[in-house]
């Protein structure tokens, strides 16, 4: 089977958003809240947010919440659904924050850069004393739909991270199902607490 090519730029996302509106809202992933659990509400990034779910579900427990995406189609949705959230239409390549946060939070986002860079580029987002929580893609676990610079491995992920800077609290690499769906995902979940 060839390999699947995207682009990954603000076309491929508002033709993906367009053709996957659902009137259900989604829930948010499930390690959110047993990454954050443990966390004080403060300021919280969402990168990549898409449909907001997580975004939303860190508003209701008092976080003060920015979520990106580079769909405006997505983000007029949202911000609908959710205005307590600060919606924030940016390409995530190029587009940095005024300020860092406490919280740099990204689940499934795929930008037109390789994976580990992207990772490696809001790590950067993060306040001194804050934490960095990535949810993405296995690679080569079944998500044949995603190009091989779409994924990466807990150990991939954690070595772009300097341990005189950051301490790694989660390096897992899970397989869940998904309600209604048969085929499981093959996940990777990192969360490290930036130091200084």
């Amino acid at each position: 089977m060839p390999e699947p090519t995207h682009e990954f730029d603000r076309p491929y996302w508002e033709r993906h958003w367009h053709s996957a509106h659902r009137a259900a809202i989604r829930e948010p992933n499930p390690y959110l809240a047993r990454e954050t659990r443990d966390l004080t509400p403060g300021t919280a990034l969402d990168a990549g947010c898409g449909e907001g779910a997580e975004a939303r579900w860190l508003a209701a427990r008092g976080w003060t919440v920015t979520a990106a995406d580079i769909s405006a189609g997505v983000l007029a949705r949202c911000a609908e659904a959710a205005p307590e959230v600060d919606w924030v239409r940016a390409d995530l390549t190029t587009w940095t924050p005024a300020t860092p946060f406490d919280l740099v939070m990204t689940h499934y986002a795929h930008p037109a850069i390789p994976q580990l860079d992207f990772y490696q580029r809001i790590a950067g987002w993060v306040a001194p004393g804050g934490t960095l929580l990535v949810v993405g893609h296995r690679p080569g676990a079944g998500h044949g739909h995603h190009p091989a610079e779409a994924t990466a491995t807990a150990a991939a992920t954690t070595a772009r991270l300097d341990p005189v800077r950051w301490q790694v609290v989660t390096a897992d690499e899970p397989t869940r199902t998904r309600p209604g769906r048969a085929a499981p995902l093959h996940d990777v979940v990192v969360r490290a607490h930036r130091r200084n």
